[in-house]
């Protein structure tokens, strides 16, 4: 830009040193025409005539020629001048047009920069999020993998629990009709020897009578260990549990909950109680995963489907 107006500056000053120098020299020529013919004059002679006037109307007609050649030459000058002036307000035009033109493009290149920086921003940010999306995926799919393993794990501690236990009523049974098997001996051999019955008998009662004894005290220890992981797993329930005292305070829940052999929670079924309460306990649980359970099949399976009351422990 400051090239173009030095060069505009410069086309100004040689134009207008060109033009002063033009009127100058005809301004010199025109002179030297005047000059020379009022040399050429004749002289007037003493009496006045008609043939004295004629050379001072000729002096009048070059003058006036004088004059207008020199308007001529003026108007052709400022005619010049004119075109000069607007042949460099063209040139200044263009260059302004021009200066307009490459601010134009320096805008649109500036504007494609932005955008192309903030796609380049917006691929960096979506790149990111598809990756971190990605690691989420991983991580869920990992922890959906382990969960069915474990779940897998827990349907076979099931299943052999439960051919244990069908084992174990198969072999009860089979003692039992060993025992009936032997009663009914007994009371064949009392035709034989009815002393002998008699004491049979009597040892039979005996045996049945502790028999029952012991069914019921192994029943009581049953229910005293059911009670005790039922507390145990309200234990378990009340560590995970999320809790607010405004709004749990003096509250309760019974839930009803099925269990796997290795404790692990199938179902989580809420029964009466406050809904706040209720939602929290029931979200502690599948938070725990396990609760507690008896090794001894017989505590189990009274507690294979266990009944607890969650109050909230602040």
């Amino acid at each position: 830009m400051v090239q173009q107006r030095a060069s505009v500056f410069t086309a100004k000053s040689t134009f207008l040193k060109a033009i002063w120098f033009s009127i100058a020299l005809h301004l010199v020529l025109l002179f030297g025409l005047f000059a020379g013919d009022f040399a050429s004059a004749p002289k007037p002679k003493p009496t006045p005539s008609a043939q004295s006037l004629e050379p001072i109307k000729a002096v009048v007609i070059d003058k006036a020629k004088f004059e207008q050649a020199i308007k001529k030459i003026q108007r052709q000058k400022t005619e010049q001048l004119d075109a000069e002036k607007q042949r460099l307000k063209d040139v200044e035009k263009r260059a302004s047009d021009a200066k307009k033109r490459r601010a134009r493009e320096e805008a649109r290149i500036k504007k494609l920069e932005r955008q192309r920086k903030k796609k380049e921003q917006e691929k960096i940010k979506a790149d990111k999020a598809a990756k971190t999306s990605k690691a989420k995926a991983a991580e869920a799919e990992k922890i959906r993998k382990q969960k069915e393993q474990e779940k897998q794990v827990a349907e076979k501690a099931a299943a052999a629990a439960r051919s244990k236990r069908l084992k174990e009523e198969a072999a009860a049974k089979k003692s039992e009709q060993l025992r009936l098997d032997k009663i009914a001996e007994r009371k064949r051999q009392e035709i034989a020897a009815k002393e002998q019955a008699i004491q049979d008998a009597l040892l039979a009662e005996q045996m049945a009578a502790e028999m029952a004894s012991r069914n019921q005290a192994r029943q009581q220890q049953v229910m005293t260990e059911v009670q005790r992981y039922s507390a145990l797993i309200t234990q378990s329930i009340n560590r995970h549990m999320i809790k607010d005292r405004s709004t749990m305070a003096d509250k309760s829940c019974k839930l009803t909950i099925s269990l796997a052999s290795s404790g692990f929670v199938t179902n989580v079924k809420v029964g009466q109680g406050d809904k706040t309460v209720c939602d929290a306990a029931k979200s502690a649980i599948y938070k725990a995963g396990t609760l507690p359970v008896s090794k001894d099949p017989e505590v189990f399976k009274e507690m294979r489907r266990i009944a607890v009351t969650v109050a909230p422990e602040f």
